[in-house]
């Protein structure tokens, strides 16, 4: 979404997971084993917050962090806890964009996670998201961060109150996301993620 986010051309490639031959496409591009991965002339770039850094300083008229200091920082911190935390939410309400599961995957844990997340949203959309319907007021790099938790809340049918459930909503009507579910629902399904 970030990558959209700057309007540049780009092509993607799908590696579909869980196949016989998963491991060896995704070591024959991505010098880690993992995906995302940008590829951009020479440069090959492995991981997600990394890409996203290069992406905002390649084309800063994306305006993908806020311009105010403070609100960028804050931005920064609240996308690099989604980055590397949330272990419960992603455990236990995985990411299905096929599947309905309300109810489920409601451990103490996870639910604790939800609760953070909606002090994030809060938080952000009262201090810094008066221009828009984002955390920051326009699309930034936090967003693309958590469009994927707002989708496991309408997966898992999470209650939100009603700041969150704007904003859940204004990501998941956001037009890359739009075109980036549709791609991901014609891919064949994984049972085991069914």
């Amino acid at each position: 979404m970030a990558l959209a986010q700057t309007g540049q051309p780009f092509q993607e490639e799908v590696i579909y997971l869980d196949r016989p031959d998963t491991a060896e496409r995704i070591a024959r591009v991505s010098p880690s084993g993992h995906v995302p991965l940008l590829r951009h002339g020479d440069l090959v770039i492995w991981d997600s917050l990394a890409i996203c850094e290069y992406l905002a300083e390649t084309f800063p008229e994306a305006r993908l962090w806020p311009e105010s200091r403070e609100a960028r920082a804050v931005a920064r911190a609240v996308t690099a806890e989604m980055h590397s935390g949330f272990e419960a939410l992603r455990q236990h309400m995985g990411m299905n964009l096929r599947a309905r599961k309300p109810g489920q995957g409601r451990t103490p844990e996870a639910m604790a996670a939800v609760r953070r997340v909606q002090h994030i949203w809060n938080d952000c959309r009262a201090r810094f998201g008066k221009g828009g319907p984002y955390l920051f007021g326009h699309f930034t790099i936090a967003d693309a961060f958590y469009t994927p938790v707002a989708t496991r809340f309408i997966t898992y049918d999470v209650s939100l109150d009603p700041v969150c459930d704007a904003y859940r909503d204004a990501l998941v009507s956001h037009p890359s996301f739009l075109k980036w579910a549709e791609a991901a629902r014609s891919e064949p399904p994984v049972p085991k993620y069914e």
